[in-house]
């Protein structure tokens, strides 16, 4: 369907979408994204590079009456989310993105898109490569690995860039205008624990949750969606406190900044419990379906006799491993009193694995407040602790600092207002984005941030709008034609 997705307007950015799409590219395996883009700079006749660490810069002269006017950087990130849904196969490391057109939008066939941020890559080619589009000298940032540590972010050194103003391609609203976002940390949480032979007399059951939404952990935490480690957990603690059941595996969530939709565990019970656990379990799926119907309408607990594994968690590890996760908060944990309807503070409880005498739990803590997210990362260190794990802390990243007195902020406010006819929300989000990063070794280059409407990003279901795409080439092209001297 990509040639579908082609024809649509405005072309040259679709084709460039469709282009970048056909290039895999996961997270801390950019290097064809790389070449790609290396190759694309270098085929324009433009200045064209890559830094110690993998990002790309391309420059590109002002057109004719533009020269005065102060240089632009355009941002995107290469990097793509890679999730599918169970049932799909498809090869992140080999295959192109499956793209269908659907109404108004533009999604994947089971996986996830890469509109985030492929659609501000994409952009920022078609100007690259435009010949009757004006604007002031331009250059185009396209960095790595911001879906897992922002390290492309982070590893580009100050003096590279030669930019005044920047305009960060990567939100999700179009009537949006973004001047900060939150800081986050990478909790990981481990430790082992003694493996029993497996005892008599016990019947091995496998406990699957799927079906669930899924979603972006900064952008779509506040919704209550479901969290298959969290429901999993709870299946398991219930399951535990009634019965003497032992677990042998547990293999739930996959990526930090993505809401886990599903969640895999094998344990025993003894067989003259076996029909009782299982009514139970069915009951307690009901209850925890019921809870999340309106939010979570197709979410799944199947529960499957299974071959008896040869190991299970000694009892008083698996004890501490449930009430750990019970206890560990997931979700928002404050609101912002400065914006309103903005999460200062969350956790997402992303990952959990049991596995050969391991334990690994893995979270991700946001913030826009630095003392919030301390605060919260040493509630959850505590949590942790408390349960005889080892708890350590990485990839700390700093958030944006909103500046309400921007001049490109003013720029892109009253071309929204004179285009579109209403005035755009200004707000900050919950997100990660690599301006609060970028802007600690370039503190004098004004930043925003703006994008197309895209939906469920880091899920399956990710989709972005093709009317809205319009809207933000639009609004781009205007923007470029009003950058001051």
């Amino acid at each position: 369907m990509s040639k579908e997705v082609r024809q649509l307007v405005p072309n040259n950015v679709w084709n460039k979408f469709a282009d970048l799409n056909a290039v895999p590219r996961p997270s801390k395996k950019e290097e064809r994204v790389i070449a790609f883009m290396l190759d694309f700079g270098k085929s324009l006749g433009l200045q064209t590079f890559e830094d110690e660490v993998g990002n790309v810069i391309i420059r590109k002269p002002a057109t004719l009456g533009y020269e005065n006017r102060k240089m632009v950087t355009l941002q995107s990130h290469l990097d793509m989310v890679h999730q599918k849904n169970n049932d799909t196969t498809f090869d992140f490391d080999t295959e192109g993105i499956a793209m269908v057109i659907d109404g108004d939008w533009v999604k994947a066939k089971g996986t996830t898109l890469g509109a985030d941020n492929g659609m501000g890559v994409a952009t920022i080619m078609a100007l690259l490569e435009s010949t009757d589009i004006p604007h002031p000298a331009l250059e185009a940032l396209f960095t790595i690995d911001e879906e897992t540590g922002m390290t492309g972010a982070m590893g580009l050194k100050g003096g590279i860039l030669q930019g005044d103003i920047l305009l960060n391609l990567d939100t999700e609203e179009d009537d949006e205008i973004d001047i900060g976002c939150a800081g986050g940390v990478d909790i990981t949480a481990k430790r082992t624990y003694n493996e029993k032979p497996v005892p008599r007399g016990v019947q091995a059951f496998k406990i699957t949750v799927k079906g669930l939404t899924g979603g972006h952990s900064g952008m779509d935490i506040h919704k209550g969606l479901g969290n298959a480690n969290k429901i999993m957990n709870r299946l398991l603690y219930l399951s535990s406190e009634q019965y003497t059941v032992r677990i042998a595996t547990i293999d739930g969530g996959s990526l930090r900044n993505a809401i886990p939709r599903e969640s895999v565990a094998t344990l025993v019970v003894d067989k003259s419990h076996s029909q009782a656990f299982q009514k139970d379990i069915e009951n307690w799926s009901q209850i925890i379906k019921k809870e999340k119907t309106l939010i979570e309408p197709d979410l799944e607990i199947l529960l499957e006799e299974v071959k008896k594994p040869r190991k299970v968690m000694g009892i008083g590890s698996q004890e501490k491993l449930l009430k750990a996760i019970y206890a560990a908060h997931n979700g928002v944990y404050s609101m912002s009193l400065a914006i309103v309807d903005l999460v200062e503070t969350s956790n997402n409880v992303a990952r959990v694995i049991v596995k050969n005498g391991k334990v690994k739990v893995g979270c991700l803590t946001r913030s826009s407040v630095e003392t919030g997210r301390e605060d919260l990362a040493n509630t959850l260190r505590s949590t942790f602790e408390l349960a005889g794990f080892d708890v350590s802390l990485s990839r700390e990243y700093p958030g944006w600092n909103p500046n309400p007195n921007s001049v490109i902020l003013k720029v892109l406010e009253a071309q929204y207002e004179q285009v579109f006819n209403e005035k755009p929300k200004v707000v900050a989000c919950h997100a990660g984005l690599e301006c609060g990063i970028l802007g600690q070794n370039y503190p004098e280059m004004d930043m925003i941030s703006y994008g197309p409407t895209i939906k469920g990003a880091h899920s399956p279901d990710e989709r972005v709008s093709i009317s809205s795409v319009q809207k933000f080439w639009k609004f781009t092209l205007e923007i470029l034609k009003n950058i001051p001297e």
